[in-house]
């Protein structure tokens, strides 16, 4: 059975992840599945971060990125939990149109993902490279609603 998992693609497993979380009640705290709910896979810490359709159509298109503004400014990739994915969207991209969520599995990083200090004391995760295409775990558009952006289900 892990052999099956890993041979999806990452859109396939999203789907999976999305239908066994919201059909078959699998525990979910902090975005981290756990209860060995695939056998053979323990956990999956979800990681997120935001781009603008300008920024996504670069990674999409490329094949990698060294991210927004900011991170090329501050030399690594930001990202957010799920406990702080929205206070970064309302923070930083309150009020834009034509956002993107990237939803990456931070284990899939390896030791170029480092968890820093930063707004509030929280540890937040840091990528040390490129992003690349092959890291999106998958992606979703990111609609402005009357009071804030809308997130996929199972996100927050």
């Amino acid at each position: 059975m892990l052999a099956d998992w890993q041979a999806l693609n990452a859109e396939s497993k999203a789907t999976d992840i999305v239908s066994l979380m919201s059909h078959h009640k699998v525990p979910a705290t902090d975005n981290c599945l756990t209860n060995n709910w695939v056998k053979g896979i323990e956990s999956l810490m979800l990681i997120y971060k935001i781009f603008r359709a300008d920024e996504w159509a670069v990674l999409r298109d490329t094949g990698q990125t060294l991210g927004a503004p900011i991170d090329v400014s501050d030399r690594f990739v930001h990202f957010s939990t799920g406990k702080q994915v929205a206070q970064t969207c309302e923070k930083y991209f309150a009020g834009e149109e034509g956002l993107i969520l990237l939803v990456l599995d931070s284990d899939e990083l390896g030791d170029a993902l480092k968890w820093e200090t930063s707004r509030g004391g929280d540890l937040f995760p840091h990528l040390y490279r490129e992003l690349r295409m092959q890291d999106v775990f998958w992606h979703a558009d990111l609609p402005l609603g009357l009071d804030g952006h809308i997130f996929p289900e199972g996100v927050l």
